[in-house]
């Protein structure tokens, strides 16, 4: 979101009213630096980034990414005249202890043994304390 590239393609899709795309943007807070919000003003409460998306002729939503369903139910929501974007909040590297919001695995891959320890975290925590739901679960027929 912090590239020039990125936000003139926003431009021209809204002026075209590109009705037959859609935006999911992940934002979880976190990139390789550091935390977003000590970086960059991308997202502020003046001026929010779904706010930046319908100045440019976007329709723009918020959702908890976390929830399947609430992606399901915002992917439904396309507009007839207006491209759509999707802010999904996320939580980065839920239900694992190391990784959550840990800008150091932004970038990276776990090792093996980190690997071991996050699927057993998320095993023994089940998805749906994490906040998510399988897609089958949320009515998605996965292909």
């Amino acid at each position: 979101m912090q590239e020039g590239s990125v936000w003139e393609a926003i431009m021209f899709a809204g002026r075209h009213q590109l009705n037959n795309l859609t935006a999911i943007v992940d934002f979880n807070g976190v990139q390789q630096e550091g935390f977003t919000n000590e970086i960059s003003d991308i997202n502020t409460e003046e001026r929010p980034l779904a706010k930046k998306f319908t100045e440019f002729g976007w329709h723009a939503i918020e959702i908890n990414g976390n929830s399947m369903e609430e992606v399901v139910d915002a992917l439904r929501k396309v507009t007839s005249f207006k491209p759509l974007a999707i802010i999904s909040h996320t939580k980065k590297g839920a239900g694992v202890s190391f990784m959550e919001l840990n800008k150091a695995f932004h970038g990276k891959a776990p090792n093996d043994e980190e690997l071991k320890q996050a699927l057993e975290e998320i095993k023994k925590a089940g998805i749906e304390k994490i906040g998510m739901k399988t897609g089958a679960e949320a009515g998605v027929d996965i292909l």
